[in-house]
């Protein structure tokens, strides 16, 4: 095959994947054996597909190629036999041995026999090579690593794993410059022609009368290439004949010509009509009559507009029409067309605004036209390219007479007002204005200093703190939001009020409108966190659910609709920036690097379906949508304030940031830069925004529901109309305090309530079974993968309990739903821990986990052990007492490298493979009862028995400070109290625990910002952890009861009495807790394990979700001052 056949094989994948025919694109990978899927073949291999595992392997390689190909094959059907053997189906594990392994005895008899053997043990793990054997997704991640390898290793796989850098669509774009080259060639061009099929080449028929045009100069009007090539220099076609003048004149300006080459309507279906024909005199407009074209965007216009690279023919950027919609997908085969140097990071310009900017946003067509909204109620409008200022407009009521009474107050008060929000209408030709008092004005633009007033609305009562356009019913509106906790939406023609949607309880922050399978709705979030969801109807919400910390949020979806996003920061200025799945109202993912200390409400941005970015700590930060860790930052030279705003143009090529001096800076990429380059050279013309960027100004008649084809045209505009520019992202309030509201017009905030659950009922709770004897927990951990609990006894006996994956536990997990299994190898041997001769209670029980859940290092007062979790065999003992270890801390770099807490107040820095001391500290005075370790900090945290906290530095082991726990005037605590510590999420926080408080101490800083005390001495703190996520702190006590504090505030949330988890026994003494755990993912789940022996998994009702609701900030509280007491007096009557 040649190259440029192998080349349109490519194209045609990147076609059928962004059209989502799966099967075909990998049935095409497969057959023409040019692209090996990397993401395909991984996910077939973890879903255990086999049949589909090697159907694909077969377009590309065959078992007897080489030794690479022949060990994959292998991998892959011994895996098959391990797990039909695993499932104890011995008939299926046959089959397998017989049709897919035998081809191997004839290169390895042996491996073969001792393959079959496996069939006698009852569980093939008692073949010592597979004793390491675990669980079955598991293995099959360990050999979908080691096919990796050998698939990059095989030279027949050489070239095929990286599919070609290509740009969006790109064969459409082929095949419009086709079309256009065609209809340029035509002797008789129509204005309107009707393009009705590829299958032959397009001509348009001479008209009775018509002359033929006399040629003209190629070179006449065509703008200089600036060092393109010309067409038929490096491509597969022959340089095209001499084009018709008039179509070259078109193409040289972005003015009106009497002859577009190209109809903008669809191929195939309805013939173009004279609304369509409007449409071609405002460039890159949507096509308007093509039903195809859902959820098209902005950025999809600029596929035949981004500047090329060198080596692509210059009229490609200008092609008239765009024939066939282009899509955004994110599907594997494009994903490579961006990359970060795509954003735009470089500062080009500031721009003076004289008064802070309150909210941004660029035209949806115009890339460079920039309306801008101040804090004293100006609006403006900015020709990015000519650093120009086009329009100015200064706050004032356009009809004093029609003013209600509320807005009279307002006026007899105020002069000014303050932009919350601005947004352009989706063509562009209005744009809207909210107002922190009331009022919404909307404008209608025609392009230069052409502002004209067309609407002005009392909205709301007090602020109007968001607003955005839709096309409900295929008619344009108006949707506002405000402080009196209402969502309305308005005629954008007349101003009538067509909707009310009410039901928040707090005022509402932001609307997000949107379009999807044929059902139009609109999200709104309000300043309590509460999400909303309504139709067009008066029918209330449809969707109630609160935002990740309760956050006041944003929404945005990305631009091709099919992603949504949010971003926004609590109360207590905690900042979360997630992905949801709307199907289930979850968060699928939450960004990590967003700020935890935030001024104001943290403001974002998506585009070109692939970034992320927000205005956080005084720079922008950038994500990638599928990766949760932070991309990239940039302070743009400086000068930004702590929450800026940003705003992305349409094509993502620049972005606009507010600064502290009352200024935008503009910032650009390369083809951004290229964009302000052309426009700074050459003279800037008024009528070019008007005729070439922006319809006129809409008449009445413009928005009125029409039929026959006008109507048709209005609701195809609406659903291939960016769903960013009606709904915007990263504009609006910024002060740290809310929008103020009026006396009158907000009711009576509720009285938060603390959640006491003291009923089995009213939580879910499980005793794990077990049938060993039953000795006190002394230490307890979920595995890292958040498949099973291991417990330590305080007789040196380990406990591990593992969740089978099943019906009703489809994810395997750790649950309270489904009762685990004890587990126990085939060899019935117990892990447990030399005693060297000390009592249970004279000895400190300690262990660490493994990352990889495969061994547990661990101490029970005499030799530390080494355990394999698969077989529970020892695999070797180290360091006999005396003194005794105390407390095991695995080094987050280098898991050979071992923080040992001994019983003499020392700490050994212990490397396992050399087995050798390399470091011991002391700063203690009696033993060590905690090491944490931060890989931020690059430090060493130890508390110990004297209640001191000791902070050592990880490169050299040197001291860097130490101080003693604040311990409550008239509070002695017992000799030898355990202090715990516990590193945040952000490894910057540290969570100090001891039996007469919880602490959360800045590491930083060596300071205490937050202390809690337990107040009477039946109420003492066994444990405390964090959650998975940091955001609330498990802890236990001694009368029994649990509490889950907010981790920033350290404010009980919620308190499970022990009656809600234990049975009541009154023969007996009540059993307590002396230890918590945190399930690894898995937020609001939690373990306790008890002085009985017990351990209990706790989870909140599936219809609750979460313990408790968040407490709101305490007035007045410091940060080191003393929280309210965790436990009072009146706990036993509650």
């Amino acid at each position: 095959m040649s190259s440029l056949s192998r080349e349109l094989v490519f194209l045609i994948l990147q076609f059928l994947d962004e059209e989502k025919f799966k099967e075909t694109v990998h049935k095409l990978e497969q057959e023409s054996g040019f692209f090996f899927n990397m993401k395909y073949f991984e996910d077939a291999v973890t879903n255990g597909e086999w049949d589909d595992v090697e159907r694909y392997l077969s377009g590309f390689t065959k078992v007897d190629d080489n030794r690479y190909s022949m060990k994959i094959f292998f991998e892959i059907r011994k895996q098959k036999y391990l797990e039909a053997l695993d499932k104890h189906d011995r008939s299926k594990a046959v089959e397998i041995l017989v049709k897919d392994l035998k081809v191997f005895s004839a290169f390895n008899e042996d491996l073969f026999k001792e393959i079959t053997q496996l069939l006698t043990l009852e569980n093939f793990r008692e073949n010592e090579q597979l004793s390491k054997y675990g669980d079955t997704k598991s293995a099959r991640g360990i050999m979908l690593a080691e096919l990796k390898k050998l698939i990059e290793a095989n030279p027949l796989f050489r070239d095929k794993l990286q599919f070609p850098s290509l740009k969006n669509s790109r064969l459409r774009t082929l095949i419009n410059q086709s079309l256009n080259w065609q209809h340029q060639l035509c002797k008789n061009p129509r204005p309107n022609p009707d393009i009705k099929t590829l299958f032959v080449d397009h001509t348009c028929g001479q008209p009775n009368g018509a002359r033929v045009p006399s040629p003209a100069p190629i070179m006449a009007s065509i703008p200089k290439a600036g060092g393109f090539p010309q067409l038929g220099a490096h491509g597969p076609f022959p340089a095209a004949p001499t084009p018709h003048p008039s179509s070259i004149a078109w193409m040289a300006s972005p003015s009106p010509v009497p002859h577009p080459p190209v109809s903008a309507g669809a191929i195939g279906l309805t013939a173009p009509n004279s609304a369509a024909a409007a449409i071609l005199k405002r460039p890159r407009t949507p096509p308007t009559n093509n039903l195809a074209v859902d959820y098209q965007t902005a950025d999809s216009e600029h596929a035949l507009k981004r500047p090329r690279p060198l080596g692509m023919q210059d009229e490609v950027n200008n092609l008239p029409v765009n024939i066939l919609p282009v899509a955004y997908t994110s599907q594997s085969h494009v994903q490579s067309v961006y990359s970060p140097d795509d954003l735009p990071k470089t500062v080009v310009m500031t721009l003076n605004q004289g008064s802070a900017v309150r909210s941004m946003d660029f035209h949806p067509m115009q890339q460079t036209l920039l309306l801008v909204g101040t804090s004293i109620g100006d609006i403006m409008v900015w020709e990015v390219g000519s650093r120009e200022r086009l329009a100015l407009k200064n706050f004032k009521f356009w009809d004093n007479g029609e003013c209600s009474v509320g807005l009279q107050g307002v006026l007899a008060k105020e002069t000014s007002l303050s932009v919350n929000r601005v947004m352009w209408s989706p063509d562009g030709t209005l744009f809207g204005v909210a107002y922190s008092k009331h009022i919404v004005h909307v404008y209608s633009y025609s392009g230069g200093d052409d502002l004209r007033q067309h609407l002005e609305i009392d909205a709301h009562v007090g602020g109007v703190n968001d607003l955005a356009f839709s096309h409900p019913n295929k008619q344009l509106c108006i949707i506002t939001c405000g402080d009196d906790k209402a969502i309305k939406v308005w005629d954008a023609v007349n101003g009538s009020k067509l909707y009310t949607f009410e039901g928040h309880e707090a005022p509402v922050y932001s609307v997000c409108p949107h379009y999807k399978e044929n059902i139009q709705f609109v999200f709104s979030t309000a300043l309590d966190g509460k999400i909303k969801a309504w139709l067009y109807d008066n029918l209330g919400s449809r969707v109630d659910y609160d935002a990740p910390g309760h956050a006041c949020m944003r929404m945005a979806y990305s631009a091709d609709g099919t992603r949504l996003f949010s971003c926004g920061t609590s109360k207590d200025s905690e900042s979360y920036i997630v992905e949801w799945n709307e199907s289930e109202g979850a968060v699928k993912r939450t960004y990590h690097g967003i700020g935890k200390r935030t001024v104001g409400i943290v403001q974002f941005d998506t585009t070109r379906n692939r970034f992320l970015a927000a205005g956080d700590e005084s720079m922008i930060k950038f994500w990638d949508m599928d990766n949760v860790n932070l991309l990239t930052t940039t302070d743009a030279e400086g000068g930004l304030p702590q929450s800026p705003i940003i705003r992305f143009n349409k094509e993502g090529t620049l972005l606009a940031v507010s600064t502290n001096e009352n200024g935008i800076k503009i910032l650009a990429n390369a083809d951004g830069l290229r964009l302000l380059h052309a426009l700074e050279n050459r003279p800037f013309d008024a009528t070019r925004i008007a005729s070439g960027s922006v319809m006129k100004a809409p008449t009445i008649n413009t928005f009125v529901p029409a039929t026959g084809t006008t109507s048709a045209n209005v609701g195809v505009v609406d659903r291939s109309t960016p769903v960013m520019a009606m709904v915007g992202m990263e504009n609006g309030m910024v002060d740290v305090k809310p929008p103020r509201v009026g006396e009158d017009s907000l009711e009576k905030p509720k009285i938060w309530k603390l959640t006491e659950i003291n009923e089995p009922s009213q939580c879910r709770s499980m005793r794990l079974p077990d049938n060993l004897m039953a000795a006190k927990v002394s230490r307890l951990i979920y595995t890292n993968s958040g498949l099973a609990i291991l417990a330590l006894s305080s007789n040196a006996v380990h406990k591990l309990w593992k969740w089978s994956k099943n019906e009703r536990n489809s994810s395997g997990k750790a649950t309270a739903s489904v009762a685990p299994q004890l587990w126990q190898p085939s060899s019935g041997i117990l892990m447990t821990n030399e005693i060297n001769n000390t009592t249970p209670e004279d000895a400190v029980p300690c262990f660490a986990l493994s990352k990889n859940d495969s061994y547990v290092m661990s101490a029970s007062g005499g030799k530390i052990s080494l355990f394999n979790m698969m077989t529970f065999k020892t695999m070797t003992t180290f360091m006999p007492p005396p003194p005794a270890a105390t407390f095991l801390a695995f080094h987050p770099q280098d898991n050979n490298v071992i923080a040992i807490g001994m019983e003499d107040s020392s700490i050994q820095i212990y490397n396992v493979r050399v087995d050798e001391v390399k470091s011991k500290l002391k700063g203690h005075q009696k033993r060590i009862t905690g090491l944490a370790f931060s890989h931020v900090l690059n430090v060493l945290v130890s508390s110990g028995a004297d209640a001191q906290l000791c902070i050592w530095s990880t490169d050299k082991w040197e001291k860097q400070g130490s101080k003693f726990l604040q311990i409550p005037t008239g509070r002695v605590p017992s000799p030898l109290a355990e202090t715990r510590v516990q590193f945040h999420q952000d490894q910057i926080h540290l969570l100090v625990v001891h039996e007469t408080q919880i602490a959360i101490y800045d590491v930083s800083k060596f300071e205490c910002l937050k202390q809690s005390i337990s107040q009477e001495p039946g109420g003492l703190v066994t444990h405390a952890t964090y959650s998975c996520d940091s955001q609330s702190i498990y802890a236990s006590f001694e009368d029994g009861s649990v509490g889950i504090f907010a981790s920033t505030t350290l404010r009980l949330r919620c308190r499970i009495s022990p009656s809600a988890y234990l049975p009541s026994n009154p023969s007996s003494s009540r059993a307590y807790p002396l230890v918590v755990a945190a399930h690894p993912s898995e937020p609001n789940q939690f373990a306790l394990g008890l002085t009985d022996g017990g351990v209990h998994v706790l989870e909140p009702l599936e219809a609750e979700g979460k313990w408790g609701t968040m407490p709101p900030a305490e007035n007045g509280a410091g940060p080191s001052s003393i929280a309210s007491a965790i436990v009072g007096s009146d706990r036993q009557s509650r």
